[in-house]
């Protein structure tokens, strides 16, 4: 380990490349950040062109696009200068990946690289299905505007960082989302965590839900003896901690840290911050959605345990500005409202359309959702219609299938049918923007975790020029 930077960790001193398979990746673009911060010649492979991809080429990093051993830079072929990073996400029989494996170059997991970060400085390990991104990031955000700072490797792009890396030559946290997916947070060393949600997902990996939680409760005995598990009250899980952990909880109207006096009114969201310390008054949400109350004391209870002061605390809450593509807002008129989330998870997608029903309760809600994966659409049918029928209208995309392949009876027409609510229909991405043309809408919500970001400029372009 080398300082407080601690990269050296990784790489013994001939190590000078690192390549990246799977660079696009939310987790994976800011591990190439970081190593490219810190000096190494970073390359990359991934799929497709995206707006993150041409950004880390704008910052000096080479990616290509196509699975061909002769666009790998001549310099990263060199086994004992190169480190290999893949995410699970790429399949075992992509050529690269298999070219390095049999040529014996030092080839790590995502996790296994935060793995090593979080065993060299005191990371802060934010899990969940749900909520982890922005609770990381509003954690990062704080500690970040305190005397105290931190490292952050975010699940999402910040939009006060502008990205989803931040780096601190004064502090030795750092901030990571905490991911279940391929059982990837096992390989983490917490010194502090937090667990938000223990919704079942990712049956295809864990396959029954009591698995699913049980790799939860096995995450949690890997925190340090010195350190402090914090966890939303009332879920189903029995922690595992080492002797000598903290545990704390915490929910919006409960716990050891909790809300009180809550407001509402001309579109803010402000509150009390009870805390075993005593009681932080007049905590105003930077982005104010219901759900953020929660998000924010997880995130709060973080950074004080951490020595932010309630000062830091409330000034950094209040200019949180949110996460790309988690309630992010596009068009906030009167008339009209057009904005799109992230959520892929029935439970998410519930949260989502009632902290939009709050804000705007005599409006009409249209969802366009996209379903991501076929296991998880086969999984949660009957809850993803439950959630979907609380709008007022939806509009189903085709399922977006990312590492999967079609499963038999497994179709966007299979949940449309389970909607109970009248007006729903299926389009394609073509006859979408057709829709939007020829559509009144007073709050327009476009929602999922596939492509569907992709067609938010032209969505808001149509909406822009319908209402001029």
């Amino acid at each position: 380990m080398t300082g407080k930077s601690g990269h050296n960790f990784l790489m013994h001193n001939e190590m000078k490349h690192v390549f990246f398979i799977g660079i696009g990746g939310i987790g994976m673009s800011a591990l190439a950040r970081y190593f490219n911060a810190k000096g190494y010649s970073v390359a990359g492979y991934d799929r497709a062109e995206s707006d993150l991809t041409k950004a880390l080429q704008s910052e000096g990093i080479s990616i290509h696009y196509e699975d061909n051993l002769d666009l790998i830079p001549d310099g990263f072929k060199d086994k004992d200068k190169t480190l290999v990073v893949v995410t699970p996400a790429v399949p075992q029989t992509m050529g690269e990946l298999v070219y390095f494996k049999q040529n014996g170059f030092s080839v790590m997991k995502r996790s296994q690289v935060l793995g090593a970060i979080t065993r060299a400085q005191r990371g802060i390990c934010v899990a969940g299905t749900h909520g982890k991104t922005t609770t990381s990031t509003m954690t990062a955000h704080l500690l970040h505007n305190s005397h105290v700072d931190c490292n952050a490797f975010l699940g999402g792009i910040s939009k006060n960082f502008k990205q989803n890396l931040h780096l601190s030559d004064k502090s030795d946290l750092v901030v990571i989302e905490a991911d279940e997916y391929d059982h990837s947070f096992l390989t983490l060393s917490p010194y502090m965590a937090v667990i938000t949600a223990v919704d079942a997902d990712h049956l295809d990996i864990y396959g029954t839900e009591a698995l699913y939680r049980e790799g939860f409760e096995d995450f949690t005995a890997l925190i340090r003896p010195d350190g402090v598990l914090l966890m939303k009250k009332g879920l189903p899980i029995h922690p595992h901690v080492q002797e000598g952990v903290k545990i704390y909880s915490y929910s919006i109207e409960e716990g050891d840290y909790h809300a009180e006096n809550i407001r509402t009114g001309n579109g803010d969201i402000v509150f009390d911050f009870v805390t075993p310390q005593g009681v932080i008054k007049d905590i105003k949400l930077g982005v104010p959605v219901r759900i953020n109350i929660e998000n924010g004391i997880a995130a709060m209870a973080l950074a004080l345990m951490n020595g932010a002061t309630p000062d830091e605390i409330r000034a950094a809450m209040a200019t949180f500005a949110g996460v790309k593509r988690r309630f992010d807002f596009h068009i906030k008129h009167d008339d009209l409202v057009f904005m799109d989330d992230y959520a892929h998870h029935p439970q998410e997608l519930k949260s989502c359309i009632e902290s939009i029903r709050a804000l705007y309760k005599d409006k009409r809600i249209c969802g366009v959702f996209q379903p991501h994966l076929y296991t998880r659409t086969r999984d949660f049918a009957d809850d993803f219609a439950r959630s979907l029928s609380l709008l007022d209208e939806v509009v189903l995309l085709d399922i977006y299938p990312a590492r999967e392949k079609p499963i038999p009876g497994v179709t966007s027409q299979m949940l449309l049918d389970k909607i109970t609510i009248p007006n729903k229909r299926i389009c394609t991405k073509e006859e979408l923007l057709e829709f939007v043309k020829t559509h009144h809408f007073e709050v327009l919500l476009a929602v999922g975790a596939g492509d569907i970001d992709l067609m938010i400029p032209k969505m808001k372009e149509i909406l822009l020029f319908n209402v001029a």
